[in-house]
């Protein structure tokens, strides 16, 4: 239990790291299927391609440890 803990830490950090650089040139946030909509002057951004983009690398990363 304590190795998944800390294995879910570990890319959770690297991922916040790497933000930027992801979202460069993966174009995270950007991709179809990320909806982003105005209402009442607030803007909503729901990132669902992105999340799953972001959990299959995750998964990737994972299972090579």
């Amino acid at each position: 239990m304590l190795k998944w803990l800390v294995s879910i830490l570990i890319v959770v950090a690297l991922l916040g790291g790497l933000q930027p650089l992801l979202t460069r040139y993966l174009r995270l946030g950007q991709l179809p299927g990320d909806l982003r909509f105005t209402r009442e002057g607030r803007t909503y951004h729901l990132p669902f391609t992105s999340t799953i983009v972001l959990s299959l690398l995750a998964w990737l990363i994972l299972r090579w440890l």
